[in-house]
């Protein structure tokens, strides 16, 4: 068994916590889990006072942690960083990270932020120069790029080579949050896991409850987001040379938070993300130019 690690939680305002330090408590006794030996030591609740999403969920997270796993509250998210041996920023309003980062940073232990990684470039830019300068590991990801549908339709070999894809999923918005930066961002991260991050430019159409952003890549494939605001399921067909796959998104088997939280216990682990930095820049400029685009009608160059 490998040494054991505290994970620092901050942000309590998320269905989130209470998904992942059920699967941790699940999998201490299960011998083959790499999740085995990683649990949660240490919280700061934290909560968003511009998104009533936060912070009318703060106490529920929290209290579920204290009562469920004893899981101690910190007054601070340096003394969090302090304590921990590895660091998870939650909290649901994306535009804290920057803030939540920059405290942590100094501390240099590998840090999971949830997504959005930040709702704006600048941020995003700024997080990822912060990591440099403290050389500190960093990792966000949707749970959506981990969905074994997906990645199975990845690893599936005799069509040939990607040509394009055709992305799928519920669209709700938020206030307090940047429209696309909501639930946009899980198929955004679906279409970047499938085509690679080097999107050159994108366009949005909006009409009758449905979001369209299509993305041209910079070797002139073509990438869509379809996005239904009323709500619906996860899905893509991903084009190769010679034919399409569909990829359906369902309940049943394993669950994709199961299969983040894996990636995220290997990168504890080792300090390399499965995602690369430059990845995940690409996907926060995509969506920021697809916000601006919604609201122009113009095509926007990243």
């Amino acid at each position: 068994m490998e040494r054991p690690l505290q994970i620092g939680m901050i942000g309590l305002d998320t269905s989130h916590v209470s998904i992942f330090a059920a699967l941790l408590h699940r999998h201490q006794a299960a011998d083959a889990s790499c999740l085995r030996g990683i649990t949660i030591g240490c919280a700061y609740p934290g909560g968003s006072s511009r998104m009533e999403l936060s912070y009318s969920r703060v106490d529920r997270y929290k209290n579920e942690l204290i009562r469920e796993y004893g899981v101690p509250m910190l007054s601070s998210i340096e003394a969090v960083a302090e304590a921990a041996d590895v660091i998870m920023i939650e909290s649901v309003d994306g535009s804290t990270h920057l803030e939540q980062f920059s405290k942590v940073a100094p501390y240099g232990k590998p840090v999971f932020i949830d997504k959005p990684f930040a709702t704006c470039f600048a941020d995003a830019l700024a997080i990822v120069a912060l990591a440099e300068r403290y050389s500190v590991p960093i990792m966000s990801a949707s749970s959506l790029r981990y969905a074994s549908a997906l990645t199975d339709a990845l690893e599936r070999v005799g069509h040939g080579d990607i040509i394009g894809a055709d992305v799928y999923g519920p669209m709700p918005f938020v206030h307090g949050q940047a429209d696309y930066f909501w639930y946009g961002i899980h198929a955004a991260e679906m279409l970047f896991a499938i085509m690679g991050h080097s999107s050159r430019q994108v366009h949005t159409l909006c009409s009758g409850g449905h979001e369209v952003m299509t993305g041209t890549w910079a070797d002139g494939r073509i990438g869509v987001v379809r996005g239904r605001r009323q709500g619906g399921c996860f899905g893509a067909v991903i084009h190769r040379e010679r034919g399409s796959d569909h990829v359906g998104i369902h309940p049943g088997g394993k669950p994709y938070y199961e299969s983040l939280l894996e990636q995220v216990a290997h990168f504890f682990r080792k300090g390399i993300s499965p995602v690369a930095p430059k990845e995940t820049l690409a996907v926060i400029s995509f969506l920021e130019a697809a916000n601006r685009s919604r609201e122009t009608g113009m095509s926007y160059d990243l």
